[in-house]
């Protein structure tokens, strides 16, 4: 006995029609939403891109003008023509990479020590040294300038690299990311006769590249943005940072506001630049140590 399947000339004519998919945008729909959000956010950078062109004249006018009639690049020439103004950012420069350098260094041995080594004591002082991570830098500020004038380092760079070589965040971030790394990569290598220390260089931190970069912008954009210690810890204009050098500049030359708006353009490009080449990398790192909200 055979069963006749039946069909209908209608339900024949849809089946053998293209069916037709839903439009789709060839963008997420977020960005309808995000992409104003960020123009809004841009607005105060744009303004001081333009502001750097303009002249004088221009800034100081009432109503202020929204775009420049022409491009004046003097306040340009005024702050490179300054012969502090390269110390100034060569000290920043100094500044910012020696404590990327340590912080990379040091964070990696405490990181690795905290997630993969026991020890007496090891939880308590993970969790005191996260403890100092809620205490604000104006209770330690005095304590920080009588340990540096104890050690000779006050109105030198030192004062601003010491301080800096470590943070806990940096020591923290790491260990979270170590703790996601399988331990059977580090147990192959104990077999092979690796030490600790070889297994740390060798095997974890070039599995751990985009901890380390969001560890090294990170630490890049505290320092190199950085006024209040070196406004306690520096005197002498020739140690100054560019953050310093620029409040003093426009303090001496508030009616130079060409010459402020491109100082600061040529301070913030580098934070700009360090953070778009971070930015997959620094992405990557929090979705992958636990740090999510």
């Amino acid at each position: 006995m055979t069963a006749t399947l039946t069909t209908s000339p209608h339900r024949a004519a849809h089946a053998g029609a293209p069916r037709r998919g839903r439009a789709r945008l060839p963008f997420s729909p977020w960005h309808l939403l995000l992409a104003p959000l960020a123009l809004v956010f841009a607005i105060p950078l744009i303004w001081l891109l333009l502001s750097s062109v303009m002249s004088n004249a221009e800034i100081n006018r009432f109503p202020p003008a929204l775009w420049p009639s022409g491009i004046d690049l003097g306040g340009y020439r005024y702050v490179l023509g300054n012969a502090m103004f390269p110390r100034w950012f060569a000290n920043s420069l100094i500044v910012s990479a020696v404590a990327v350098a340590s912080n990379l260094l040091f964070g990696a041995l405490g990181g690795y020590a905290f997630a993969r080594m026991r020890f007496a004591g090891s939880r308590v002082l993970l969790v005191l040294m996260l403890a100092t991570m809620a205490i604000p830098f104006q209770l330690t500020m005095i304590p920080t300038f009588l340990v540096m004038k104890r050690l000779g380092l006050i109105d030198t760079l030192g004062a601003l690299i010491v301080p800096s070589l470590v943070t806990p965040f940096a020591v923290f971030l790491l260990r979270q990311f170590f703790l996601s790394l399988p331990r059977e990569l580090e147990e192959a290598a104990w077999i092979d006769g690796c030490s600790r220390l070889r297994v740390l260089f060798r095997v974890v931190l070039p599995l751990s590249r985009p901890a380390l970069s969001t560890v090294a912008i990170l630490t890049f954009l505290s320092t190199w943005n950085d006024l209040t210690w070196p406004l306690i810890a520096i005197n002498h204009d020739t140690q100054y940072t560019l953050q310093l050098g620029l409040a003093t500049f426009q303090g001496q030359h508030h009616t130079q506001w060409a010459a402020v708006m491109a100082g600061n353009v040529i301070t913030v490009l580098p934070v700009l630049l360090a953070f778009v080449g971070a930015q997959k990398a620094f992405i990557q790192s929090i979705t992958s140590s636990g740090l999510k909200g």
